[in-house]
């Protein structure tokens, strides 16, 4: 039994292929939609790479990018079609082209759906890599004077600046690095030998953050060192939730920002696929609906359309043993011999007598 039998009469057709072709051309510029929202996501992403471990988190943006080029020629596609099925003499230009072109506008559709997911279930590695790339970059951040590293001091200072943060989960994240160079230590000072001796690894360690760590909303100078004592600055709480830095991590700041984006993303790309699943739905109508009417003969005539011929668990099985049988016709016997009659399997061979002399 077919699923999700119409009956359409001639008008219905061609009122059917002018809807189509609308659809399609709407879906071109869908296409280009994605493609832009790949673009925006990739380049927010490459503006704070540095401070990503790594950049495995890029085959979101370029499923979106390479999705939304695929969409415009294959919608592009679809609007000459539909346009042509609406006259059945034009009809049978396409006919041979019809099914592979629904097939590769299925896959193309599920590579839609997959983009959508993606943009929702990219959080888990997102987190992971900003935890370890923020540590490595603030552990690098007093390298200014060391290639490759030069700039990592000017990015993170411009991080926690613009998202307003502090640290990697927070601003105490600062007292376990060295983030000042070694150049800036006035060695000839026995209080920073004494630091520098008192640490196993030989680091000069502080209780102090940069000054980008330092927030614009406070009425007070910022306070940047001595942090874990109280009794170094004047009127000052620790505890209190009035301190001048940034109280947020800046994993937590580019976490919420990126998944803010994504998600913005994930559901405009998931609209889409709601209407590319529409528009292929209307295209399998419109190729059966077609396909019937050439069947029988009268161009007049009503003709039925479906979107599965036979149900869902006899399409299944029946795709099922044609890929199982795929291969059968072209598998070769190892003896070429095997099987061919031979004319003297097929003939008696006559017993010979011997003769044979006795002597005395």
């Amino acid at each position: 039994m077919a699923v999700g039998k119409i009956t359409f009469t001639k008008t219905e057709r061609e009122k059917l292929a002018e809807v189509l072709w609308l659809l399609n051309w709407i879906s071109v510029v869908t296409g280009a939609i994605l493609f832009g929202l790949g673009l925006f996501l990739k380049i927010e992403i490459q503006k704070w790479q540095e401070v990503m471990s790594e950049q495995g988190i890029l085959y979101v943006p370029h499923m979106l990018i390479t999705t939304g080029l695929a969409a415009c020629g294959i919608n592009y596609l679809g609007s000459k079609i539909c346009l042509d099925c609406a006259d059945t003499n034009k009809f049978l230009r396409w006919k041979l082209v019809m099914m592979p072109y629904i097939v590769c506008t299925f896959f193309f559709t599920a590579c839609v759906l997959a983009g959508a997911l993606m943009c929702y279930s990219v959080r888990s590695q997102l987190e992971e890599s900003l935890y370890l790339g923020l540590r490595n970059t603030m552990r690098f951040y007093k390298d200014t004077d060391t290639p490759g590293r030069c700039y990592l001091k000017k990015t993170l200072d411009l991080l926690q600046i613009q998202f307003q943060c502090c640290g990697n989960a927070d601003y105490r994240d600062w007292f376990q690095i060295q983030w000042v160079s070694n150049r800036y230590l006035d060695m000839t000072d026995s209080a920073v030998v004494d630091r520098v001796r008192s640490n196993v690894e030989g680091k000069y360690l502080m209780d102090s953050v940069p000054f980008s760590c330092c927030s614009t909303l406070s009425s007070r100078p910022c306070i940047q060192h001595n942090l874990s004592n109280p009794a170094a600055h004047a009127h000052y709480d620790q505890q209190s939730q009035q301190l001048n830095l940034w109280r947020r991590g800046c994993q937590e700041a580019l976490l919420d920002h990126y998944t803010g984006i994504m998600q913005s993303i994930g559901l405009t790309v998931l609209l889409i696929w709601l209407f590319e699943l529409l528009v292929l739905t209307g295209v399998r109508y419109l190729q059966t609906a077609m396909e019937n009417v050439i069947r029988l003969g009268d161009p007049e005539s009503e003709s039925e359309g479906w979107i599965l011929e036979n149900s869902l668990a006899e399409t299944a099985c029946y795709n099922f043993n044609i890929i199982k049988n795929l291969g059968k016709c072209y598998q070769v016997d190892d003896d070429p011999n095997i099987n061919v009659p031979t004319a003297a399997a097929d003939q008696e061979v006559p017993s010979h007598q011997v003769r044979v002399d006795v002597t005395s």
